[in-house]
């Protein structure tokens, strides 16, 4: 573009001082010569000075990646524009990573030469998270709902009645022939396929949307490009509204074949019975008159009867129905006697010959009425839909387990920080116990309370420490683990959540049995077969038994259990003497979302959590259970070779190595801790220990003594990891600028892979868990400063 006109320029600074977003001017070579405010803040300066003698090199200083700036720089240079260039930078003072969109455009005189370029920048960090977010969700429903027959969809209905699908399973590639992406994309590629006869349907739909949270259901046709037309089923409901539009969920099933079925059948009533016979839908024949019915064969097959074992009259049927769903019926079957249907329809279920419940839809029409309208004769049929009844159920089970998952991940939240605050408490009654038991000696009456208080409170600090354990949620990592110690572990949680009434007995082998396995995981399969074994006992009294040996399993063994090989396993077993289970039961055991508990009890993904981690372990799990005889699982894990020591870990420990001047004057150490309580505490031990402690409450004052304090001399930076304000890698960080040569190290209660990753980037010694005494810490601190005297020195 031209140069503005000058006499404008006056109101577009003005305009360029109050943007709410960053913006700037830079000259033809690059280098930044005005930046608003708005852009100032982002950066972390006060001023506009401040910031543009702070910035040298914006390639390297700003982008995380240094090549989105000559890649801004082609677009610039190529179109004389950029709009919505999206990149990841450090904010310039403070190197925080956040997400912004940059729009830029040159500014030229007359003659074409590039004068400047200006632009605007804004934070968008909350919307790239929050798109993350929705991908990983995304991603675990397409998992999910892939199991689900049909397709199962989330769509957006806008006030106009425009649709924009937010989810679509793989289910529609086989009734559409479309990809999921396709239809996100364009929604009206559904809407386009329909039936042109059926568009009523669409509408009548849309407009009960708009009036209120209705439930849908129905059947429709589609017309496939090569002319051919399907049936399909719908159901649908509601889960939200705003101003925007209504969300719903819902699932299509593929019903063409069913509905081929019955247009064929229509033709003739010897054809229409033999073709639904065939297809595995059943005929009745009613004489209304003589209250004679003939059923088919295939009506009786369907309930488990041979032909001769149903008589021919309308009572075989009906007093099979279930009791529940028979009102309806009759009502239904009355309002088409009388004129108000014109088909018959209901759904209900029929109890079987083994004593199971089908769902059956049955379809039928009055055939001959006498001159008064009374009916005399009616046919129709029974269509098994105990499949589609529990894809419906399915439906609903996923919606419950998405509201499990929001609901558990907040809870993991609550109990991580809860954790936290506790372990600063529990430091703090350990410390001042330690103090404690040496101001009174080791006669003292007292002596024998304080040593169960501290038993006491190393126990509850074991409890959080599993806790973190069970609340963290990470991607399967297997690495070789000693599975005696892991399942005593676990054990030990899980005797303080026992019920009232039950008992927990465990037979543990004295070996290690070492396996390949994701600790986490592997304790997740034993609580959850724990508490499904209690659970089962419904409040009774019992017991349960958890037993781990090594095995060797043959080929023949091999045989009887499905994904088992033969080998060295570790077998895992978990029993109690509860109620059992029926073999029709046992065969659905590892079935997600069933269960056998009642609505609300329960979400039917306990037991096939623990087969999916099993298999993902190469491993295999048995059941065996009789009914009143109680049930037992077996999981069989592959036993890893035994990692021996390296030479270093068998050689004796050496003796502590001395410090540089160590005889001439103490180690000058920097605590940090926001509770109060624990650096008093920390203070007072560490100088007990022979250290020179100098402690504060938060990074920020830390810092601070250490920019008015240049010339003091420290040896080590000691600081907890979470804080208010800055945290302790933020600590790291600004010492590292100080103080290059100066050793950090971090405590922290619950020790994450993203905090160790964090803490190496900068150059953090070492990243501890909260020790259990001032002692340990004290040694732990004396090993740190051996490793600082060790460092090469420039």
């Amino acid at each position: 573009m031209t140069l503005p006109n000058p006499a404008l320029h006056g109101d577009y600074s003005t305009l360029f001082s109050f943007l709410p977003i960053g913006a700037y001017r830079c000259n033809a070579e690059g280098k930044m010569v005005r930046v608003n405010p708005a852009l100032v803040r982002l950066n972390g300066y006060d001023t506009e000075a401040e910031m543009l003698g702070a910035v040298n090199d914006v390639a390297r200083e700003w982008y995380v990646d240094p090549g989105q700036r000559a890649e801004f720089l082609r677009l610039l240079d190529r179109d004389g524009y950029v709009r919505g260039f999206v990149s990841e930078i450090r904010r310039h003072r403070t190197r925080e990573r956040i997400w912004v969109s940059e729009h830029a455009h040159n500014v030229r005189d007359t003659e074409g030469k590039l004068l400047y370029y200006e632009g605007t920048v804004e934070d968008i960090t909350a919307q790239v998270q929050a798109q993350d977010e929705l991908r990983r969700s995304e991603e675990q429903l397409r998992l999910m709902t892939s199991q689900v027959p049909g397709m199962v969809f989330v769509v957006h209905v806008s006030p106009d009645g425009r649709r924009q699908y937010r989810f679509v399973s793989s289910g529609v590639r086989d009734i559409y022939g479309f990809t999921p992406e396709d239809v996100m994309r364009d929604a009206t590629l559904l809407e386009r396929t329909l039936h042109p006869e059926d568009r009523v349907i669409l509408e009548a739909d849309t407009k009960l949307i708009r009036e209120s949270p209705v439930d849908l259901g129905g059947e429709f046709r589609i017309v496939m490009p090569d002319g051919s037309i399907k049936w399909v089923y719908r159901r649908s409901c509601a889960v939200s509204s705003d101003s925007t539009g209504y969300v719903r969920v819902g699932v299509l099933l593929d019903i063409t074949a069913r509905k081929q079925v019955e247009a064929d059948l229509r033709k003739s009533e010897a054809v229409w019975k033999l073709a639904l016979e065939s297809a595995g839908d059943g005929v009745w024949d009613w004489n209304l008159q003589s209250n004679e019915e003939f059923i088919s064969q295939g009506i009786k097959a369907m309930y488990g009867y041979a032909d001769e074992e149903l008589a021919n009259v309308a009572e075989e049927l009906d007093s099979r129905t279930h009791p529940d769903d028979l009102p309806q019926m009759q009502a239904d079957r009355q309002a088409h006697f009388e004129g108000h249907t014109a088909t018959y329809r209901n759904e209900h279920r029929v109890c079987c010959k083994d004593g199971s419940w089908k769902w059956v839809l049955s379809r039928g029409m009055v055939i001959a009425r006498d001159t008064d309208g009374k009916p005399l004769r009616m046919i129709g049929t029974h269509t098994d839909i105990t499949e589609l009844k529990r894809a419906e159920a399915h439906q609903r089970a996923l919606e419950i387990q998405l509201r499990e998952s929001q609901k558990m991940e907040a809870i993991g939240t609550l109990a991580g920080g809860v954790a936290h605050d506790f372990n600063n408490l529990l430091a703090a009654i350990l410390g001042n116990l330690a103090l404690a038991q040496e101001d009174v000696g080791l006669h003292h009456p007292a002596r024998e309370s304080l040593v169960e208080i501290q038993r006491a409170a190393m126990r509850a600090r074991q409890l959080v420490q599993q806790i973190l354990t069970f609340s963290r949620r990470q991607t399967q990592e297997l690495q070789h683990q000693l599975l005696t110690p892991l399942v005593q572990e676990a054990l030990d949680l899980l005797r303080s959540l026992l019920p009232a009434g039950v008992r927990l007995n465990a037979r543990l082998p004295s070996t290690p049995l070492p396996v390949m396995a994701d600790a986490t995981q592997v304790q997740q399969v034993l609580m959850n077969l724990c508490t499904n074994a209690w659970q089962a006992m419904d409040n009774q009294a019992g017991e349960v038994a958890v037993a781990l040996r090594a095995v060797e399993v043959d080929a023949a063994q091999a045989l009887r259990v499905e994904g088992l090989s033969s080998g060295h396993y570790a077998c895992l077993s978990v029993a109690d003497n509860g109620p059992g289970m029926d073999e029709d039961t046992v065969r659905r055991i590892f079935e997600p979302f069933f269960t056998t508990k009642p609505p609300g009890a329960g979400t039917g993904l306990g037991l096939a959590v623990v087969h999916g981690i099993v298999k993902a372990h190469r491993g295999a799990i048995d059941v065996t259970s009789k009914v009143g005889e109680g049930t037992r699982f077996d999981v069989y894990l592959p036993l890893a070779a035994q990692v021996m020591p390296t030479p270093q870990a068998l050689a004796t420990p050496q003796a502590a190595v001395s410090l540089p001047g160590a005889e001439a004057t103490s180690p000058h150490l920097i605590y940090i801790d926001d509770y109060e309580a624990m650096t008093f505490l920390a203070g007072r031990l560490l100088r007990k220990q022979g250290f020179k402690v100098t402690t504060f409450e938060s990074g920020e004052a830390a810092v601070a003594w250490l920019t008015q304090h240049p010339q003091e001399p420290i040896d080590l930076v000691l600081s907890d990891q979470n804080m208010p304000g800055m945290s302790g890698v933020d600590v790291a960080r600004e010492v590292r600028q100080l103080r290059p040569g100066l050793g950090v190290a971090i405590v922290s209660g619950h020790v994450s892979d993203k905090l160790l990753a964090d803490a190496a980037e900068q150059g953090v010694l070492e990243v501890m868990g909260k020790q259990d005494s001032m002692d340990a810490l004290a040694e732990a601190i004396r090993g740190l400063l051996s490793q600082v005297s060790a460092r090469p020195t420039d």
